[in-house]
């Protein structure tokens, strides 16, 4: 081990080895100088440099490149562009949700008297105040939390 240590002054965090080129190439060893990164850790103790990321693991297979698209409707993307906390992100969409159930309602049934069409129009308007109760909700909870 002597023969390894090149600078016996240096400090006891600092790799070993004098000359990191002349070790083998380990996977977990750091570019920079040389030294096994720890578990878990995204950075070198000893130099600070950045471990560097495998092209393999991060790229995407060809099957999923037409689905990529989808990355923009993550719940945390959306979340952070529309700017809503979590309660109101979720009434927003409990809002929408209603909307699309009073569009519906009409498509699904079909208006054979006049009791059926005050049933249909009670329907979408319970529908459509649900979704103005769940937008104001939705309204008064990104205000509390940006308070």
């Amino acid at each position: 081990m002597a023969q390894a240590v090149h600078n016996p002054t240096q400090e006891f965090w600092q790799p070993p080895a004098a000359h990191p080129q002349s070790l083998p190439a380990l996977e977990n060893a750091c570019s920079g100088c040389g030294s096994e990164f720890m578990v878990g850790a995204r950075f070198c103790h000893a130099c600070g440099a950045s471990r560097a990321t495998k092209a393999a693991g991060g790229a995407v297979p060809v099957w999923m490149q037409p689905l990529e698209f989808l990355k923009a409707l993550e719940f945390q993307s959306v979340k952070d562009w529309l700017g809503l906390s979590l309660a109101a992100l979720i009434a927003f969409f409990a809002g929408l949700g209603c909307l699309l159930a009073a569009l519906t309602v009409g498509l699904i049934y079909s208006v054979q008297s006049l009791a059926d069409f005050q049933a249909i129009q009670l329907w979408r308007l319970e529908w459509l105040l649900a979704a103005l109760v769940a937008f104001v909700a939705g309204i008064l909870l990104k205000h509390a939390g940006s308070r």
